[in-house]
């Protein structure tokens, strides 16, 4: 792939906007990591972060290269517990930094990388992420996924100024990080499909050109599937790789827009209603892959049914935002009283561009093709059933898109088409 164009950009686009990439460069390939000491040449007091799993992929090949710039502080952020990017660990980090500080080196992967990204802009600092795991595409990406005051928020950052990704590491990564890595490219057939209806319903700005960009990498990705799973180079670097662009994608419109949807909203009442129930749930592209499958489910339904107008009662509404979110009820309340969603009638809306919302809808993978190309990496999709159930599923398709202020399929099925009870 070449990043040196994508991360060029362009500076006229038909969309009407200029698409920008604040990355200085991408390093993706067998011996990757070597390069690491010439890209932080410039840097004398450099804060290194990881994890103990982390740290034992490649943090020790990673500090031997910059051992003389790194400062005293060497942050392990745990000790083998899953890390939880939330308020803890951000001022664990800060509390590391000094005036002196003039970069910050994460090693690692989704968490790792948000937190660098987070920290290192909330300081005005540069950082350099070196990627262990082809897990996720939020390595090249502007927003940072955070868990503050126990809600999965998204906050303004931006992408680091260097990627270091050594196929040697990633392809030794567990599998389950692989197979994650690959769900999250797989669920952008639904995300994508999220933001052309929201274009046709909501008139909200779309780049047929980002989209294309997305819309060509998954299907790249799609065709990886036995090299992933044979552990082989050429694939993973191409995941990778896959990774990075869609993360360059989200850079060139300043949100995920193009890489989350509908299906990011269920993975994200999953991760939160873990969180807050000690309950399990799978690694993020894991469930956004699995969700992909309930997505598409929705839209079946969908093309077999008409809308009907439903009454919202907003007290039985909040009454179960308690019930799911518990202890951050009160962040989801307000945020969809500031958004107003639920009050706005728009069915006329919906019913004079019937026709071609279906035409949108249709252009989606089936819920069947959904589940091929997940079994293709041995993603097993009664795993998902047995691991959240009937009723938490539910929960997620009914109450998931209050996370978030994206308008996608999951609103347009629960005003129109579930019944009065939320069924499903």
């Amino acid at each position: 792939m070449d990043f040196q164009e994508l991360l060029r950009g362009r500076d006229a686009c038909a969309c009407g906007r200029a698409h920008r990439c604040p990355i200085d460069s991408v390093r993706i390939g067998s011996g990757a990591l070597a390069s690491l000491g010439e890209l932080c040449e410039p840097y004398r007091h450099i804060l290194l972060l990881s994890d103990a799993n982390t740290y034992r992929a490649c943090g020790e090949a990673v500090y031997q290269q910059i051992a003389d710039r790194v400062e005293t502080n060497r942050i392990l952020l745990s000790n083998g517990d899953t890390v939880i990017p939330n308020e803890e660990k951000i001022e664990e980090i800060e509390a590391c930094l000094t005036d002196a500080t003039d970069l910050l080196v994460g090693v690692g992967s989704g968490v790792i990388n948000d937190l660098c990204k987070y920290v290192s802009y909330k300081h005005g600092l540069r950082y350099f992420i070196v990627a262990t795991a082809p897990s996720m595409d939020g390595y090249a990406s502007v927003g940072a996924a955070l868990v503050l005051g126990g809600m999965k928020v998204t906050r303004n950052a931006r992408p680091p100024q260097a990627i270091v990704a050594d196929t040697a590491v990633l392809k030794a990564a567990p599998m389950e990080m692989l197979r994650a890595g690959y769900g999250d490219i797989i669920g952008k057939f639904s995300c994508l499909n999220d933001w052309k209806l929201s274009a046709l319903i909501n008139g909200e700005y779309f780049c047929p050109f980002v989209y294309g960009l997305t819309y060509s990498t998954a299907l790249h990705v799609k065709e990886l599937a036995q090299g992933v799973c044979r552990r082989e180079e050429a694939a993973v670097e191409a995941l990778m790789e896959a990774l990075v662009a869609v993360g360059i994608a989200m850079s060139y419109v300043d949100c995920s827009r193009p890489a989350s949807g509908s299906e990011h909203h269920l993975a994200h009442f999953f991760e939160i209603t873990g969180i807050l129930d000690q309950t399990p749930y799978f690694a993020h592209g894991t469930d956004v892959a699995y969700a992909s499958v309930e997505t598409a489910k929705l839209r079946e339904r969908i093309l077999a049914s008409y809308p009907q107008r439903r009454p919202f009662d907003r007290a039985a509404w909040e009454r179960e935002i308690r019930r799911v979110y518990t202890s951050c009820a009160n962040g989801v309340i307000a945020l969809q009283s500031k958004l107003g969603w639920y009050e706005q009638d728009d069915l006329a809306c919906i019913e004079s561009k019937w026709e071609e919302i279906c035409a949108v809808i249709a252009d989606a993978p089936t819920a069947k093709e959904f589940e091929a190309m997940l079994a293709a990496v041995g993603l097993d999709i009664t795993e998902f059933y047995a691991t959240y159930g009937d009723a938490k599923i539910a929960d997620a398709v009914r109450y998931g898109k209050d996370l978030k202020d994206r308008y996608t399929v999951l609103w347009l099925y629960d005003r129109y088409f579930a019944d009065a009870a939320g069924r499903t």
